[in-house]
C-alpha cells in the first residue's frame, strides 16, 4: 500500500503535528474553569448537551462511520465520577468521541491551552467541558479545584497522555503517568478507549472503531508512586494491544535518525 504522506519526527513525546497555527493564551490565575452556578449549568445544557452533542454525533457518523465497542464498560458506572484515557490521533474527532464514549456521563477534558484560545469558540469552551492546564501556580490551585468540583459532580474526566495529536497514527507513543495521579487522588475507577482506523469498502477516509476498556484499579499493596505507574502500565498496554486492530494507515511515521541511517545504507 502506497502511502499519501509521509512524517518525519524526532521526538515521540514532544513532537506536534497537530497543523493548527493558534498561539495560546496563558492560562493563568485570571482564567475561568467554569462553576456550578445556575448560569453555568444552563449555559453548559445549550452548548454541550442541545447544540454540540448532536451536531458532533452526526458528524462522526456521516465522516467516520463512527463505531464504540464495550461503552457499557462505563456506562456500569453511571452515577459515578470515571477518569477515561485514549490516544490522540484526530484534530476534530478526539474533541467529540469522548462525550459519546462517556454518555450519559458529563463529559470534561483536559485540554492544552491552544484548544481555548480561539477568538470565538473560545469563549464558550467552558461549557463544552474544556479543562487546559494551568501554566501558573496560582492556576494550577483553580485547575484541581475544578477538577474536585466535577468529581464531586460525578462526571467523566477525560485526558490524553500522549498530549500531542499525530494524525492517523496507528500506534501508541510512550506517556509518563503524571496525569494517573489524579484518579488515585479522587479515588476513581480508571478507563481507556482506542480509536483505530479500519477500511471501507467505498471511501478512502478510514472508519473510527472505538475499544473501550476498563475499569483498571492500581494494586493496593504498593505505595502511591508504584500504584500511579502500575495503572499506567494497565491502561497503555490495554491500547497497545487494541491498536494492533488498525488496518489502514494514512500517514506513516518514520524517525528521522532511522531515515538518516537507511539513507546512508542506500548511499553506499
Amino acid at each position: 500500500m502506497k502511502h499519501p504522506k509521509v512524517i518525519y519526527y524526532k521526538d515521540e513525546l514532544n513532537d506536534e503535528f497537530a497543523g493548527d497555527s493558534i498561539k495560546p493564551r496563558p492560562i493563568d490565575e485570571n482564567y475561568w474553569y467554569g462553576n456550578s452556578s445556575f448560569f453555568f449549568m444552563t449555559m453548559r445544557l445549550f452548548w454541550y448537551r442541545i447544540f454540540a452533542f448532536p451536531i458532533a454525533w452526526l458528524f462522526l457518523k456521516l465522516k467516520y462511520h463512527h463505531k464504540i465497542i464495550n461503552r457499557k464498560a462505563i456506562r456500569a458506572y453511571k452515577g459515578k465520577p470515571v477518569f477515561v484515557y485514549a490516544n490522540h490521533t484526530n484534530n476534530i474527532a478526539d474533541a467529540l468521541i469522548p462525550s459519546m464514549v462517556s454518555f450519559p456521563h458529563s463529559t470534561y477534558v483536559v485540554v492544552n491551552a491552544n484548544n481555548v484560545s480561539m477568538p470565538v469558540l473560545g469563549k464558550i469552551t467552558p461549557y463544552l467541558g474544556a479543562l487546559p492546564l494551568p501554566d501558573n501556580l496560582a492556576a494550577t490551585r483553580n485547575f484541581m479545584d475544578t477538577l474536585k468540583l466535577r468529581v464531586s459532580e460525578k462526571a467523566s474526566i477525560m485526558i490524553y497522555p500522549e498530549a500531542h495529536i499525530w494524525p492517523f497514527y496507528t500506534g501508541i507513543r510512550p506517556f509518563s503517568d503524571m496525569s494517573f495521579r489524579y484518579p488515585l487522588t479522587y479515588d476513581c475507577a480508571v478507563f481507556c478507549f482506542t480509536n483505530t482506523y479500519q477500511k471501507r469498502a467505498f471511501s478512502k477516509t478510514p472508519k473510527i472503531v472505538t475499544y473501550v476498556d476498563g475499569p483498571f484499579f492500581a494494586d493496593e499493596k504498593l505505595d502511591r508512586k508504584q500504584r500511579q505507574a502500575d495503572i499506567r502500565n494497565q491502561v497503555y498496554n490495554k491500547m497497545c494491544e487494541r491498536s494492533k486492530l488498525n488496518n489502514v494507515e494514512l500517514i506513516q511515521y518514520i524517525k528521522a535518525e532511522d531515515s538518516e541511517v537507511q539513507k546512508e545504507r542506500e548511499d553506499k
